[in-house]
């Protein structure tokens, strides 16, 4: 959930929101991979549908070139992939190498939304419904990949943006493999669950990962292949399963549907902007707790995640009346 706008950006505004595709390095010529091409039901913005996947401009997973082009990497059940996605005319053409690459080609409809339904969603704000109008290319990623968002929505959890970008981007770099493919730039794979658990705790450390959410990680990818099953549930099933893992509460388990079930109406509770942001776009209540913004967001209900987006989207935030939250560097100690 995120959005794009002048003010500040705030870990909520900031997580996932609408990528700017075209700013980037320029991209390497292209070697032989398999090839997709799809074509949409309707209006697709791919920095918008594919912006919640990326975890900060230094994400060694994801990356938006000047042709246009969506990179990303995951490691799939097949194996690492890379997949390149770039909107042509009417049409999408996905490219994608390593062992991988069958299987996101395969996935490439749902990760743009294609299981997602946009006109189930009806505005009953001005505020959204103008947002909307404005963003017609907004749909709903689906990845059907669990640890993916499961690992840095945890490494998120109650720090600052950069502090939970820094440690994604360093664990990344040093433990992942290399992307296959003709990547533009330097790209990597997330480490598989045995290469999670392996981590020494000074690592952990440098990083800046406190003991607390790198204990919860490993537990997360001891049961990896349980985890993995939940991406075929229903989003309330899967986060029932997400939150037997101890340390994986209600807001990590949105934040993680969301991405990989495309999860309509699973809306993040337990944020620390979330709540104001939306009673003040739509009731001036800049005070707003979870149960408010669940009550304001009730006319929205199964699609709940959605109306929070556009809210997001609209740039209407409350301004700033307290110092941002400090940061950490445990690294340092």
């Amino acid at each position: 959930m995120a959005g794009r706008f002048t003010p500040r950006p705030t870990r909520t505004t900031v997580r996932g929101g609408h990528v700017a595709v075209g700013a980037g390095v320029p991209r390497q010529a292209a070697g032989p991979g398999r090839v997709r091409d799809w074509v949409p039901d309707g209006p697709l913005d791919l920095g918008l549908v594919l912006g919640p996947l990326r975890r900060g401009p230094g994400d060694p997973t994801f990356r938006a070139t000047p042709d246009r082009s969506v990179w990303r990497t995951a490691l799939t059940p097949a194996g690492p992939g890379t997949l390149r996605v770039r909107a042509s005319g009417g049409g999408v053409r996905g490219e994608a190498w390593g062992p991988g690459a069958e299987w996101l080609l395969e996935r490439l409809p749902e990760l743009l939304g294609a299981a997602d339904d946009p006109s189930a969603f009806v505005p009953r704000h001005r505020l959204v419904a103008l947002t909307r109008h404005r963003r017609p290319g907004l749909r709903l990623t689906r990845s059907g990949l669990v640890l993916e968002s499961l690992i840095p929505s945890i490494l998120e959890q109650k720090v600052t943006t950069d502090e939970a970008y820094r440690a994604w981007r360093l664990l990344v770099r040093k433990f992942g493999e290399p992307a296959p493919g003709p990547v533009p730039g330097p790209m990597h794979v997330m480490p598989g669950p045995r290469t999670w658990a392996l981590i020494p705790s000074w690592e952990w450390h440098r990083a800046g990962v406190d003991n607390k959410r790198a204990s919860t990680i490993l537990r997360a990818v001891r049961l990896a292949g349980r985890l993995e099953e939940a991406a075929g549930m229903e989003p309330g099933a899967a986060r029932a399963r997400l939150e037997v893992v101890p340390g994986v509460g209600p807001w990590t388990s949105a934040e993680t549907v969301q991405r990989s079930h495309g999860a309509a109406d699973e809306v993040t509770v337990g944020d620390l902007h979330l709540p104001r942001i939306v009673g003040w776009a739509l009731a001036g209540d800049r005070d707003a707790d979870d149960s408010v913004m669940l009550e304001l967001l009730e006319p929205y209900a199964g699609q709940r995640h959605r109306a929070a987006r556009l809210i997001l989207l609209s740039g209407r935030v409350p301004g700033r009346r307290a110092p941002k939250m400090p940061r950490w560097d445990i690294g340092g100690l």
